[in-house]
């Protein structure tokens, strides 16, 4: 009989940590606890026409359930518990109540069909998961069935997996091959009605191309593993902090593993070096300063290739490491990526993880201080005190580093382009002059990171100034000159005082008119160059251009082979996103001028404004999806698509337009959206010069 452990597993880990906590915090710890979840009950029937019925309920973060028959008796149960009721022929409601330690309930109900009648009309369907097809749901129904059983075929002396008729039951197949899967429906009599089909489970068999991700469940991530190195894909054992994906690559550096043992990947193509030379790999392993080595090599000649060493700086934690191949001789060809992993030092049998090896381009002009800080998780990394430097008034501790998760995760990204933002996820610390208790929240606007902020740094003599009301580093009451006592009444502006003690350390001090604020910022990863920065076209492909009515529809109309041709001064524009954070129309000589600009859709001379001569930024909004252009005339696609609207009339150019972008194919391919209002949406397709 399978059965859930789910409930015992939660109950025990919970009591644990309860008694772990002091007496001041135990109720504060069971504030944080929900009513139980994923609330279900397995049913099972004798078929000995006595309507014995066994109940198996289960949930995550139940300590009792009250089982309601249906027939106006119930029974209460602990969490490992069972029960059996006898029916007599009909359909019943049974109501399955979970109850957690703290009184929380959640209820579901099941309608149980009791019949003695051999089950008839047995509809069997049976279907693959889209993302992983080794994922097998099923489900059926039959007249008179009470319960289904199913057996996947994949496990000797199989237990039926037991769903009532019309539930899904979901498989994982571990191997490929092919299984047969029977399907029994059961009555509480001693009939039966079976269905058999068998399933194929393919093998992963799609190639490997950059970046790597290890998500997807068709490519085949087939490791050239040795010197006494395993490795395999598995689920993230530790997805917290900067990689929360599903799935990761593991290696096992066994013990007595040579020094040089590692694993490689061949990918489906060469690796295109013009461009691109930074590898990126994030990482995780038990030990500090452990060499991890990149290596690329020629897909038949191994002594063809190239590598470079980072070390490890975190234990038991993900980092991001990079590798830079800048000097890479781009007239050779290499196919095949290498990792190893404790380079130089015999197996000890240690674990590690790695996962999204991608090719970046190089920062170019960038700041020194482009990058994602955060304030370092260790006792003294904020404070306050009567001078520069001085946290003798207050500083945090330890307890206080714990206590305060919400805040240590908060980002403070200074970008190449000179933008700055405040990300702090759905929570951060709120303190009572922005109306919260001195503990964790939602945060409070204009400290939210909402508003669009700037910064810039003054390297002789040590600062850095934020532009942009709300935004701000460290902690948000604290200003030049005061400690603010009111969220509306954020400056416009801060200026802090910072020493960079080296690559990804940040000291900052502000005055506060009195006292002085300081705290310690680490970098956790780099920005690099934009992904935008470069030239771009619109593609000269039919369905390049287009209009529907919803976002990606194009059925109203859209550009045709023949009008690409038509429109060569149009697909020969170029949008053009400067490293500096500048945007420019470049539109030479002619481009396609239509009738509500004065001409005759026909190619014509650019009409202003949107004839790239006002000056032009852009700004990128990663999380939301979208580019914002600023400046009166600045455009992506056609001129006439803006937000909410299309143009009548050059005069009624908007001072910006944002559109919602979605980057592919290496980020060489842009795919753009504009709502211009009703059901109406444009989209253009550009590409990468």
């Amino acid at each position: 009989m399978k059965m859930l452990k789910n409930s015992f597993a939660f109950l025990f880990i919970l009591l644990l940590a309860i008694a772990c906590v002091t007496d001041e915090d135990k109720f504060y710890s069971l504030d944080y606890i929900t009513a139980p979840q994923n609330v279900n009950a397995v049913f099972d029937v004798t078929q000995d026409n006595t309507g014995l019925v066994s109940i198996f309920p289960n949930a995550e973060g139940a300590a009792s359930y009250l089982v309601e028959f249906g027939d106006g008796e119930s029974e209460e149960l602990s969490t490992l518990e069972s029960t059996t009721h006898i029916y007599p022929e009909g359909v019943y409601q049974v109501e399955i109540t979970a109850t957690g330690i703290t009184g929380l309930t959640t209820k579901i109900t099941k309608e149980l069909n009791v019949t003695f009648k051999a089950p008839e009309n047995l509809v069997v369907t049976i279907t693959k998961d889209d993302t992983n097809p080794k994922i097998v749901k099923v489900s059926a129904t039959a007249t008179f069935a009470t319960v289904i059983d199913i057996y996947f075929g994949d496990v000797e002396n199989e237990e039926p997996t037991h769903v009532l008729p019309g539930e899904e039951a979901t498989h994982t197949y571990s191997e490929p091959g092919d299984y047969e899967l029977k399907v029994i429906a059961k009555s509480a009599g001693a009939a039966t009605t079976a269905y058999t089909e068998t399933i194929t489970i393919d093998a992963a068999s799609d190639p490997v191309n950059l970046p790597v991700s290890f998500e997807s469940y068709t490519v085949n991530y087939a490791f050239g593993d040795f010197g006494g190195v395993a490795s395999e894909v598995i689920d993230n054992p530790d997805a917290n902090g900067m990689n929360t994906s599903a799935r990761v690559a593991q290696l096992v550096k066994s013990e007595g593993a040579e020094v040089w043992g590692g694993t490689l990947l061949t990918l489906e193509n060469p690796i295109d070096f013009s461009t691109k030379q930074i590898f990126k790999v994030k990482t995780w392993s038990p030990k500090v300063g452990a060499v991890v080595k990149l290596k690329v090599e020629n897909l038949n000649d191994g002594a063809i290739s190239m590598e470079v060493d980072a070390a490890t700086t975190v234990a038991n934690e993900w980092e991001e490491l990079s590798f830079n191949f800048s000097t890479i001789d781009i007239n050779n060809e290499y196919q095949k990526v290498v990792i190893f992993f404790d380079f130089g030092n015999t197996g000890d049998g240690s674990t590690y993880y790695f996962d999204d090896i991608k090719l970046t381009a190089a920062p170019s002009g960038g700041s020194p201080l482009a990058g994602i800080w955060q304030v370092a998780p260790e006792a003294g990394s904020i404070g306050v005190g009567p001078n520069f430097g001085d946290i003798s008034w207050w500083a945090i501790d330890a307890a206080g580093v714990a206590d305060r998760s919400c805040f240590f995760d908060d980002q403070y990204i200074f970008y190449n382009n000179g933008t700055f933002s405040n990300v702090l996820g759905a929570d951060t610390w709120i303190e009572g002059w922005q109306g919260g208790s001195d503990a964790c929240g939602a945060p409070v606007a204009p400290h939210d990171g909402s508003a669009m902020a700037a910064f810039s740094y003054d390297a002789g003599a040590g600062t850095v100034t934020l532009n942009g009301k709300g935004a701000f580093l460290g902690i948000p009451k604290a200003y030049n000159g005061g400690e603010l006592a009111n969220p509306a009444d954020a400056p416009e502006a801060i200026t802090y005082q910072i020493e960079l003690v080296d690559d990804n350390t940040m000291i900052v001090n502000i005055d506060i008119g009195g006292g002085w604020w300081r705290y310690k910022l680490i970098k956790t990863a780099d920005i690099a160059a934009s992904p935008f920065e470069g030239s771009w076209k619109i593609a000269p492909e039919a369905a390049a251009i287009g209009v529907g009515p919803g976002q990606g529809d194009m059925s109203w109309w859209a550009i045709d082979a023949a009008g690409v041709t038509d429109r060569a001064c149009l697909f020969d524009d170029a949008y053009i996103f400067g490293a500096d954070g500048s945007f420019t129309n470049d539109l030479g000589t002619d481009t396609w001028v239509e009738g509500w600009q004065g001409g005759s859709d026909a190619c014509g001379a650019p009409v202003a404004p949107h004839d790239g001569s006002n000056a032009a930024t852009y700004t990128y909004d990663a999380g939301a999806g979208t580019l914002t252009l600023n400046g009166k005339g600045a455009y992506l696609g056609i001129p006439k698509a803006i937000n909410g609207a299309e143009l009548g009339d050059p005069a009624n150019a908007p001072e910006s337009v944002t559109y919602i972008v979605e980057l592919s194919e290496d980020e060489t391919v842009m795919t753009v959206d504009i709502h211009v209002g009703g059901e109406a949406w444009w989209r253009f397709k550009l590409v990468k010069n």
